[in-house]
């Protein structure tokens, strides 16, 4: 999959460059915005990372341009200004996504491969590892076909390992892209054993044959047969 990062600030493309690269994506980058229209014109990309304040133009206008070509692209606007008529705009012009500045890495690969899943689904978001089915946007779990009772933050974590299948996830990760900044405030970790303790005791009195395994010393992996 290929992936075009327009972003005029070099710390943050080329930290997401390397992030999205070790995810085995192809990655190209544009720092303004003539460069930015340069490649859009000659050539296709699965996904678009784009910042809407860039030098010498508006990412807005690069979407109205897509718009007016009736490319294909997935669109995740990353910028710094949350206002929500930016929000809206960035939408009515085709935006898929809005990710606001500063974002965790792990959130923004999970929203391109939830974009990337959707557009090889024809739209369909579901995810299905064995027999277990996580519906992001509906918030559903369902397995063997019966929907399993999650509260938020069960399901937060669940979306978080499936999104990240068979990889050591360190608790610290796992904390951050599920509380977000709040992180810092919390004494310990520690609560984060009795989150995954309930989440798998769920998931095995349901009979999933995706599991989370502890892993002694890391943190957690989630692992599951076909």
């Amino acid at each position: 999959m290929k992936i075009l990062i327009v972003e005029d600030e070099k710390e943050l493309r080329d930290t997401v460059k390397e992030y999205l690269m070790r995810e085995k994506f192809v990655v190209e980058c544009a720092e303004e915005y003539a460069s930015a229209m340069e490649k859009l014109n000659d050539y296709d990309y699965d996904c678009i990372l784009l910042d809407i304040m860039l030098p010498g133009g508006s990412g807005l206008s690069i979407l109205s341009h897509l718009k007016k070509q009736r490319k294909q692209e997935s669109v995740i606007i990353i910028s710094a200004k949350d206002s929500i008529e930016d929000k809206v705009e960035g939408l009515n012009l085709g935006a898929d996504d809005y990710l606001a500045k500063p974002f965790h890495l792990a959130e923004l690969n999970a929203r391109v491969k939830s974009l990337l899943r959707r557009k090889k689904a024809g739209g369909d978001t579901s995810i299905v590892l064995g027999n277990l089915t996580l519906v992001p946007d509906t918030r559903k779990v369902m397995i063997n076909g019966s929907e399993l009772t999650l509260n938020r933050k069960e399901f937060d974590l669940l979306y978080y390992f499936i999104s990240n299948p068979n990889r050591l996830i360190n608790r610290t990760a796992l904390a951050e892209s599920v509380w977000g900044d709040n992180i810092d405030q919390a004494d310990s970790l520690d609560f984060i054993y009795s989150q995954v303790k309930n989440l798998r005791k769920k998931m095995k009195s349901a009979g999933s044959r995706a599991e989370i395994k502890s892993v002694y010393g890391f943190g957690y992996k989630l692992s599951f047969e076909e």
